[in-house]
Formats: C-alpha cells, structure tokens, sequence
C-alpha cells in the first residue's frame, strides 16, 4: 500500500500528465527555481518529498487542479475531484443537485 507521500506524488504526476507538462516546466510555471525544478517535481512524484501548502497551491494553480485532488485519502474521492473540476457547468450543476439530495450533516 502506498504511503500518504507517495499517494500525493502520484497524483501530481496523473495531473501533471493530464497537461502534457514536463517535470522542468511544471516546477519552472509554479515558481521554483528552473535549476531545480525538474529535481523538485521528480521528488515530489515519487514520494520522496511533499511540498509545503503554498507549492501545493502553486501546481494545482498550473495544472489546473483543486488542492483537494492532491491530499484525497481515498482514490475514487480523488477522481471525483480531478473530473469535477474538468466539468462543464452544467453537469457540475447537476452534480451538485444530485448531491444535494442526499442526506448531509445537521445544520449549525
């Protein structure tokens, strides 16, 4: 079973690929020094490290990603996210009605 990291690292690299990005242009477009960037992204794909919050922020930004993608304890959660996200309007609009059927926590 993969780890937390490497379950985020994998992630990145499904959106990076998503995009048709490079490791280096990924890094270079989110803001990371282009003499490390391609070092970095690899890192971060394969585990090895997590980014802080703020890069985090950055390649969602890039890859056009909600954060939330990245950090899913679970992989069908995580698809969700990736496809809603890439959703025309209206179908978010009928997700969210769907959605809203269904029972949720009390109001506060």
């Amino acid at each position: 079973m993969p780890t937390e990291d490497e379950r985020w690292g994998a992630r990145l690299k499904q959106a990076r690929l998503a995009a048709g990005l490079s490791q280096k242009s990924l890094g270079i477009e989110a803001g990371i020094d282009q003499f490390v960037a391609s070092t970095r992204i690899n890192r971060y794909e394969l585990g090895v490290h997590k980014p802080d919050l703020l890069t985090a922020q950055n390649l969602a930004k890039v890859l056009d990603v909600s954060v939330a993608f990245f950090y899913a304890e679970e992989d069908d959660i995580a698809e969700m996210i990736f496809r809603y996200g890439r959703a025309k309007a209206s179908v978010r609009a009928n997700v969210r009605k769907l959605l809203a059927e269904l029972p949720g926590p009390p109001a506060l």
